[in-house]
């Protein structure tokens, strides 16, 4: 039997992919685990889905982290039921703005800003791009009432997220193994 040959490009992103899927896995399982928690308001989520997300910016490129925020939307959409719907636009939308943020907020900022800032900046986002569709779209100046409550709750979440991906960050043992295996991608 003859083994087949890879070339060490092609193997790197391979893996890439196969920790992507990894991580999209991961972010189902967090969506699934919100639903145990009471919404104190409709649309809101505590954000337990973005952990990985976080994690993922230590390890992925830009092109590789989008393409777990679309896998987290679409397997969110599909588990939930909302594909069909505006709900899931609303994800899409605000998760997308989220990463932008956040990739630019490390970017920008480096190794200077923790997970914590990160989140945060990705959680603001996230919540002025759904208050701006509310308001625009589907609820009209009506949704002005809520968008203070939506803002300091997402603004808390996003904190307690941050605070725990953080926590992780600097304490956990498979993150450490993560890194000496994956390092940083510096290319898609």
């Amino acid at each position: 039997m003859s083994t087949v040959q890879v070339a060490p490009d092609v193997r790197s992103r391979y893996e890439k992919l196969e920790f992507v899927a990894f991580l999209a896995g991961l972010c189902l399982f967090f969506s699934t685990i919100e639903y145990l928690f009471p919404k104190p308001l409709p649309f809101f989520r505590l954000g337990l889905a973005n952990l990985p997300i976080l994690i993922s910016l230590e390890f992925l490129s830009p092109g590789y982290v989008f393409l777990l925020v679309l896998l987290k939307v679409l397997g969110q959409g599909l588990v939930n039921g909302t594909l069909a719907s505006y709900v899931f636009l609303f994800s899409l939308a605000g998760s997308f703005s989220s990463v932008i943020v956040m990739l630019s907020a490390r970017k920008l900022f480096g190794r200077h800003i923790s997970l914590v800032g990160i989140s945060l900046f990705g959680a603001i986002a996230s919540n002025i791009v759904q208050i701006f569709l509310s308001v625009n779209f589907i609820f009209g100046l009506t949704a002005w009432v809520i968008a203070p409550i939506f803002m300091t709750l997402g603004t808390g979440s996003g904190l307690f997220v941050g605070l725990f991906a953080e926590k992780f960050r600097t304490q956990s043992r498979w993150l450490d193994t993560m890194r000496q295996h994956y390092g940083k991608d510096s290319q898609d």
